[in-house]
């Protein structure tokens, strides 16, 4: 009996601190895109269907993929650095 406790108290403990950490990205239209590194890209112009932000960056549409998105303190943030960004075609 004592072991089901535990377990019940572990789930109580551990499910909520996961669920706070895997949040999903929120990509809308004006929301502020930032590079891996902190450095502020610009605000998203458009997204695209698969969820992907289209930016402007140095006077130029660049299209974020979707997959490099993430939610990190709040903040739209891309794992590629403006670097990277600027290479994408």
């Amino acid at each position: 009996m004592k072991n089901s406790w535990l377990v019940i108290v572990m789930c109580a403990v551990v499910l909520p601190a996961a669920a706070q950490t895997s949040s999903a990205p929120v990509v809308e239209k004006g929301k502020m895109l930032v590079a891996a590194n902190g450095a502020r890209l610009g605000t998203v112009q458009r997204v695209s269907p698969d969820g992907g932000a289209q930016v402007i960056v140095d006077g130029r549409m660049v299209a974020i993929p979707g997959n490099t998105l993430s939610a990190t303190n709040g903040k739209l943030t891309t794992s590629l650095t403006k670097s990277e960004v600027l290479a994408l075609h």
